[in-house]
């Protein structure tokens, strides 16, 4: 364990959790005042480096760069494209896409987009499509800042890479100065993973509780909650005992499987025709209007919280970026730039928005059919009690609010497991490729996470949680930008260029003279 990274890290999110439970709903007022200062006064920040990550990325896997492999030219991919698509996938996303892609839609069809009518069919089509375009391209691709520089350093330029101030060569020497900034980043990036991290448990718990309250009769108070993060607790434990072998790995395996499972449940039980229609009009609004989403020129009856949402999530996106850039580095070996890029956008993206083309299709039909008014509980209950009544609508309604509580349990086990694990890597001292955290390092860093978890739902609301990522993913727009610059100078100036893949010319070897008899000129003899 490094000490000198882990002691100020974890003894700061320690203090953090303390003001949390201490200050309990108090904070709340304090916490908006922020959201909405980040948002008046820094959402063009946000804005802007998700559009420059974007066009750089695209320009990278479409020229003769992206052509360069991570790793020897003779290197093969260690998994199969599924295999890959299916890791990358199910360690980037947790159970608030199950839980938000619900209620996002929800929110939007109330204030919706360019000049559309509260109510309307295009106003119900817009909400469709928002949700998929704040968990689409434009955020996977923020991934690629740090995966892309992390998979060259590892396996070309043989840079042992544990932390993320490790694959930035601006940032290696002996100067303090230089040492310096090398923590600074470690810590950002420590503190957005916390933040991420602990607003997903923060957001997801209170809905689990909502649901198991209905389902057994027990009261939703804070000590079911309390009971809810002592069994997490548990999950955690084990796992991390286990490690990425036998542990981490099997749960990722059974985070994709369940996901699938229950979408392909509600895409047949639900208005399957009506799901798939409305996806086809959300893919062609959302290539219509994508740069007036990304630049934040839309317009609505509600601009601002259209404009805090975007914020949320893009700061929300920014807390995973370090975390998920180290673990698609390391499982990219033998894969191209390009095949990097587009393969977040293939698998992650659409897998993604898959869900918000089914669960969020599925309560927007519900509403508009007048079959149950969700906005109506969205606004008056809150989202804990509006998912919750959507999955009322189902059949064998008991097995299905039971899988989908197994699922988000699955989720969670998932995503939090594999960020304690990646947070302990960065606070350990070198590690050899195969070496992995001490369990003191890893167990510590779960329990702080439960902790300022707990602290963020002690504190209650779902614009606690937006605040929190905001907050921590706005540092990390600074770590951005040294990522791209650090990926310019390495790759765009450094790197060789790659050979176009053209099939050699065969070669025609010339052939031997024939000898030919010497004749003998009288005249000289």
């Amino acid at each position: 364990m490094n000490a000198r990274l882990f002691v100020p890290t974890a003894g700061l999110f320690m203090l953090v959790s303390a003001g949390l439970l201490l200050g309990g709903s108090r904070l709340k007022t304090f916490l908006a005042a922020m959201m909405a200062g980040l948002t008046a006064h820094f959402s063009w920040l946000y804005l802007s480096i998700y559009i420059i990550n974007f066009v750089f990325f695209i320009y990278l896997a479409l020229s003769h760069f992206g052509r360069i492999k991570l790793g020897k030219a003779d290197d093969k991919p260690a998994y199969s494209n599924f295999q890959w698509g299916s890791m990358v996938f199910a360690t980037a996303i947790d159970a608030s896409i199950l839980m938000l892609s619900m209620v996002d839609p929800l929110r939007d069809v109330q204030q919706p987009l360019f000049g559309a009518k509260a109510g309307s069919a295009q106003a119900y089509q817009y909400a469709h499509m928002l949700g998929q375009f704040n968990w689409g391209p434009m955020a996977w691709m923020m991934f690629a800042s740090a995966a892309v520089l992390i998979g060259y350093e590892m396996f070309v330029k043989h840079v042992h890479v544990t932390a993320l101030s490790d694959a930035m060569p601006i940032l290696q020497g002996k100067g303090r100065v230089k040492q310096a900034l090398r923590l600074v980043v470690n810590f950002l990036v420590v503190f957005g993973i916390m933040g991420g991290v602990g607003s997903s448990v923060g957001m997801e718990i209170p809905v689990l509780a909502k649901i198991i309250s209905q389902m057994t009769g027990v009261s939703d108070t804070i000590f079911l909650k309390l009971s809810m993060f002592i069994v997490l607790l548990l999950i955690f434990a084990l796992t991390m005992v286990k490690g990425l072998k036998g542990g981490i790995d099997k749960l990722s395996s059974a985070h994709i499987w369940t996901a699938i499972g229950f979408l392909v449940i509600v895409l047949i039980v639900g208005p399957t025709g009506t799901l798939i229609r409305s996806e086809g009009r959300s893919l062609v609004l959302m290539v219509t209007h994508f740069v007036q989403m990304s630049t934040g020129m839309t317009t609505s009856a509600g601009a601002g919280a259209i404009k805090a949402q975007t914020v949320f999530y893009w700061g929300w996106w920014l807390t995973y970026m370090p975390f998920m850039g180290l673990f698609i580095a390391r499982i990219s070996k033998g894969r191209t730039i390009r095949q990097v890029i587009f393969g977040m956008l293939a698998y992650g993206a659409l897998g993604c928005m898959s869900f918000y083309a089914i669960l969020g299709g599925y309560a927007l039909a519900l509403q508009q059919s007048g079959a149950v008014d969700l906005i109506a509980t969205l606004n008056s209950q809150g989202q804990a009690a509006a998912i919750a009544q959507v999955l009322s609508t189902l059949p064998l309604k008991i097995v299905m609010v039971a899988v989908y509580g197994v699922s988000c349990f699955i989720f969670l086990a998932t995503t939090v497991s594999s960020s304690a694990y990646i947070v302990s890597t960065f606070t350990s001292k070198k590690l050899s490729a195969t070496q992995q955290p001490s369990l003191v390092n890893r167990m510590s860093w779960m329990v702080i996470f439960m902790l300022f978890a707990f602290g963020i739902v002690f504190v209650g609301g779902f614009e606690t949680v937006q605040a929190i990522c905001s907050v921590a993913g706005f540092p990390l727009i600074f770590v951005s930008a040294l990522l791209l610059y650090s990926t310019w100078q390495t790759i765009i100036k450094g790197a060789p260029v790659p050979a176009p893949n053209v099939k050699p010319v065969p070669v025609v070897k010339a052939r031997k003279p024939i000898a030919m008899p010497v004749v003998h000129d009288s005249l000289h003899n």
